[in-house]
């Protein structure tokens, strides 16, 4: 069944495909392999750029190694992933020659994310890719994460490059048809939620009651992933990646699976990275005034409205934004390091020179480097 497309106008698109999809008896579904990429393909041909974030490589590890069940090691689960990676793409750039097609891996962790450099260099090279016409299938490099590094799991890592690439939407693939109100596996009476305006606490919880069999992720990690790409101004899709043809049915306009509905308002990349890429390392509680002036007025934080300080950063560092009863407003970067900012906190911004001994800054954070993501 059709209705209005709103694919229509869509350019570039991140498709995630899960572990549900591409894995069958605990070993790489190669029929799904194939499948994903035959889709894809034929999107290409319409004038589409796709960039792939694939899961699998775990399960055909397994395979390749003989065993029989993820080890319970962080070392062995990432040597038995390094395996499985060689397979997967293996398999994809079979899949995708069949069609004329050429496919590139790329291997990323948070920290590949997080320097504004490497970044930067990252997108210039998906980008070359793309002008390529060549595939880019993306994963998190889980030979050399460590829990400081990682990225966290695949619908994580496909929102992140959703907004890396400035993508016009993300598409997760999953076993499911979308978000239910309980899990569909489970329960028979369970319905399914069409279109989602806002990621409301009963949204996180029906969520959080859908578990994943065999990925790290499950349907609440979708959610926060709906939560970053929809707050940046970038629709999102969940929908059942072993259903026949289902990106191509996405693309000529039907309904299918769980649609976000993004804000009007895109954000530019560079507040896209700061807000969803970096990891704050540390937060500023502010009081009432502060949380009007920064949410309703669009201002720059000043030391007046700063109440405490938590943990330790440098100056530059990436902060979140509190509010007096601990709700989470924004993040951004700081103009002072930790010990600076507890000794102006409630002073005028007149004030700082003479406790500091000299003033680089009117602003604790500028509102240019500052992005608000709670609702106003």
């Amino acid at each position: 069944m059709k209705q209005n497309n709103r694919l229509a106008s869509i350019r570039r698109v991140v498709v995630k495909v899960g572990s549900n999809v591409l894995t069958r008896n605990s070993e790489l579904n190669l029929t799904a392999v194939a499948s994903v990429s035959r889709q894809i393909c034929r999107l290409m041909e319409q004038g589409l750029e796709v960039l792939l974030v694939s899961s699998g490589a775990m399960a055909a590890g397994l395979k390749k190694t003989g065993l029989d069940k993820r080890p319970e090691l962080i070392r062995e689960r990432q040597a038995v992933a390094a395996v499985g990676q060689a397979g997967l793409m293996m398999a994809y750039e079979k899949a995708f020659k069949r069609h004329g097609r050429q496919v590139a891996q790329v291997l990323l962790t948070s920290d590949d994310l997080c320097s504004r450099e490497r970044y930067l260099n990252g997108r210039n090279t998906l980008n070359t890719l793309l002008e390529w016409h060549v595939v880019p299938i993306i994963n998190e490099n889980d030979t050399v994460k460590t829990e400081e590094i990682a990225v966290g799991d695949n619908d994580n890592l496909a929102a992140m490059i959703t907004l890396l690439m400035d993508a016009d939407i993300l598409i997760n693939l999953t076993d499911i048809d979308g978000l239910f109100d309980k899990d569909p596996r489970r329960y028979d009476d369970a319905t399914l939620i069409p279109e989602v305006h806002k990621l409301a606490k009963r949204i996180e919880q029906m969520a959080s009651d859908i578990p994943g069999a065999l990925g790290t992720g499950g349907m609440l990690s979708k959610i926060n992933a709906a939560r970053k790409v929809t707050t940046a101004g970038v629709p999102m899709i969940i929908a059942c990646g072993l259903k026949h043809n289902i990106l191509l049915r996405l693309f000529d306009g039907q309904s299918h699976g769980t649609y976000f509905v993004p804000k009007e308002n895109r954000l530019a990349s560079r507040k896209s990275w700061i807000a969803f890429t970096l990891k704050p390392q540390g937060a500023l509680c502010v009081d009432s005034g502060a949380v009007a002036a920064l949410v309703n007025n669009g201002k720059s934080l000043l030391p007046s409205g700063i109440t405490a300080v938590e943990g330790e950063f440098r100056v530059g560092a990436a902060v979140t934004v509190k509010s007096p009863n601990g709700q989470v407003l924004g993040i951004g970067l700081v103009n002072y390091d930790a010990r600076d900012v507890r000794r102006i906190m409630g002073l005028n911004t007149r004030d700082i020179l003479k406790c500091l001994g000299a003033k680089p800054y009117d602003e604790v954070m500028h509102r240019d480097n500052l992005v608000i993501t709670a609702d106003g």
